[in-house]
């Protein structure tokens, strides 16, 4: 599967524009991840606990999307968006959309 976040991929043609598609994932920050977190803000540097929940949360969405897309027969997703979006103190929503597509090579 093809994705990308361009409406527009080289050397392919679409050949059917299927759908959109999305996935979303709703995460919630450890207590040991916010206090370590705090203490590297303090301190200065990167707070890799949460960038390693980002990650994941992102790549649940992403594979969300993509097993929507294959449902739909597409063999790629043109156009992706991702989005984060704080719901509420310590947790946080990752929403990835975009087109299902079918695509051939040129």
């Amino acid at each position: 599967m093809i994705v990308t976040t361009t409406n527009n991929l080289e050397g392919y043609r679409v050949d059917d524009y299927l759908g959109i598609v999305s996935g979303e994932t709703i995460i919630g920050a450890n207590v040991f991840k916010d206090f370590f977190a705090s203490i590297t803000d303090i301190v200065g540097g990167r707070a890799s606990a949460y960038e390693r929940v980002l990650r994941e949360a992102k790549s649940t969405a992403m594979s969300e999307m993509e097993m929507q897309a294959r449902s739909f027969g597409a063999n790629a997703i043109i156009g992706i968006d991702l989005d984060y979006e704080t719901i509420r103190e310590g947790m946080l929503m990752v929403t990835a959309s975009g087109t299902a597509v079918k695509i051939t090579k040129l």
